[in-house]
């Protein structure tokens, strides 16, 4: 299904339109970056912090840690500060491209077992369709971030994979 060269090219992916959502809403007051805009998570701002939430959850998995413990809920204001959100952003990221660059090929064969906080239950999936879920995940919400940011007058880079410079 997936090897390690696609884990490799969306966490580059990953990382690049982060960047250009990131740097568009920098572009906009805190109160814009606020506003309820009518997405499942209300705002650019909540949105970001679910998915940085998301991927240190589903990272902290894959790596074995188990550290990073957060409820979803809580997740929705794990930071208030656009700039340390920002630093957060960008430092997961950059910790999902190494992850991705040190992955044995051999790690994606196997199922991962975790204990969900939101289910409330053990489960065990293909690390495959995990890892898959784990990007598709973030470009659905990237896509409603994009979304209101374009109609709130900022404007991100294009988001095709072909203009990913990797």
């Amino acid at each position: 299904m997936i090897d390690k060269d696609y884990v490799i090219t969306m966490a580059k992916y990953n990382s690049w339109q982060n960047k250009s959502l990131y740097d568009a809403a920098a572009t906009l007051s805190d109160d814009e970056r606020r506003k309820a805009r009518g997405a499942f998570f209300g705002s650019i701002h909540t949105t970001f912090n679910h998915l940085l939430w998301a991927d240190r959850t589903w990272l902290d998995r894959f790596l074995g840690e188990g550290a990073f413990q957060m409820g979803p809920k809580d997740g929705l204001a794990m930071h208030e500060n656009f700039d340390e959100l920002t630093d957060m952003r960008r430092a997961t990221d950059a910790k999902i491209e190494r992850w991705a660059e040190a992955l044995d090929q051999g790690w994606l064969s196997g199922d991962l077992s975790w204990h969900s906080v939101l289910l409330k239950k053990d489960i065990s999936m293909s690390k495959q369709h995990l890892v898959a879920n784990f990007f598709n995940h973030e470009t659905h919400h990237r896509g409603q971030v994009h979304a209101m940011l374009t109609m709130a007058g900022a404007k991100p880079e294009d988001t095709d994979l072909l203009l990913l410079r990797i």
